[in-house]
Parts: structure tokens; sequence; C-alpha cells
């Protein structure tokens, strides 16, 4: 016989994991196309420097965030620009979005795209990931293997720092105040 016992039960081991990779990708892509908004609680770790707070995420490319800190930080994108504002020192930075990385994470199409040409990783029993390339940046994207719910990114900010979000406590498609996402002003 041309295949022994032992070749083709690793021929069927390895058309297993391919399926397994391939549904995986696939529940992924069915959670992220049913998923409009989603609210969470984060811990973002920038260098050495950890910091927690919750956000809302509002497809395509919205995001309303605030910190958990004295400093009153909050993170607003409307989809064009982003402000991150610190209430009680009177900071304010303003960016236009598609010149940083979370203009992509924001992305759920471009995501979506980026996912049905990827092969997930396991990161550990419980996260799958995706490595995305795109204008010579690396964005991994995670994802909760049981729920299949966007679990955190890595990036590198506008400042070359290394960036790591993870997220729990996660809500999805609530009714949202469209208001959040308006930029908030200036305020010598």
């Amino acid at each position: 016989m041309f295949f022994n016992k032992k070749y083709f039960s690793l021929i069927i081991f390895f058309f297993q994991i391919l399926a397994a990779d391939a549904s995986i990708k696939i529940d992924v892509i069915n959670k992220l196309k049913q998923t409009e908004n989603i609210n969470f609680d984060f811990i973002q770790k920038i260098n050495e420097k950890i910091e927690k707070g919750n956000c809302t995420i509002f497809y395509p490319k919205k995001i309303f965030c605030e910190y958990f800190d004295k400093k009153g930080k909050i993170l607003v994108s409307n989809g064009k620009s982003l402000v991150i504002k610190v209430k009680n020192s009177g900071a304010y930075y303003l960016y236009p979005l598609e010149r940083t990385p979370l203009n992509l994470v924001l992305d759920k199409e471009f995501l979506i795209n980026k996912i049905e040409q990827l092969d997930a990783s396991q990161e550990d029993k419980n996260i799958i990931r995706f490595q995305i390339i795109e204008n010579n940046k690396k964005i991994n994207i995670f994802f909760d293997k049981k729920t299949k719910n966007l679990n955190g990114w890595e990036i590198t900010d506008i400042y070359q720092n290394k960036n790591l979000t993870t997220i729990s406590n996660i809500l999805e498609n609530q009714i949202l105040n469209k208001k959040l996402f308006l930029l908030p002003k200036r305020t010598d």
C-alpha cells in the first residue's frame, strides 16, 4: 500500500487542524458582522505604564473611552478625528484618525477582510490572535476562543510606544446615545 497508517493518520490530523482553523475564522467573522457596538472595561499597558477605564466602540470607527484616573482623561473618535482630552490639566490633543493605528482597529470591514485572508494562531487556550501587517505596521487583534468576542489588541501608537489593550466585561449591541461620539471642545 502506498500510504501506511501512520502517514494516513498524520494527513487526517492535518486536515482536522485546517478545518478547525477555518471554523474559528468563520465564527470570528460572523461575530464581527453581527456586532454594531460594544462596551467594555479595559486595561491598557503602554511600555510599563498601566491605565484602566471603560470604552464604547460604535462601528465604523467611533470610540469613546473614560479613563479611571484622577486626571479625568477621555479619548473620543467621531470616525474622522481622534481627541485625547485631560480635563483636570486642560491638555487637548487632536489627531486625524487615519494617522493612528486605532483607525484600523475600529474599522470592522477592514478587520473582516484581513481576517478572511489570515490564519489564526492560538496565544493560549482561551485567546485567538490574528496578526495584521498594514502600511509597515503590525497589529495583533485578539479574540476570545469560546465567545469569539474581541478580546483586545496590540499596536504601536503614534509616539512609537507599544500599546497592549485587553478588554473584559463586554456588552454588545446596546442602545447608544450618538452624542457620546461628538468631539469634546477645547477649554483653556
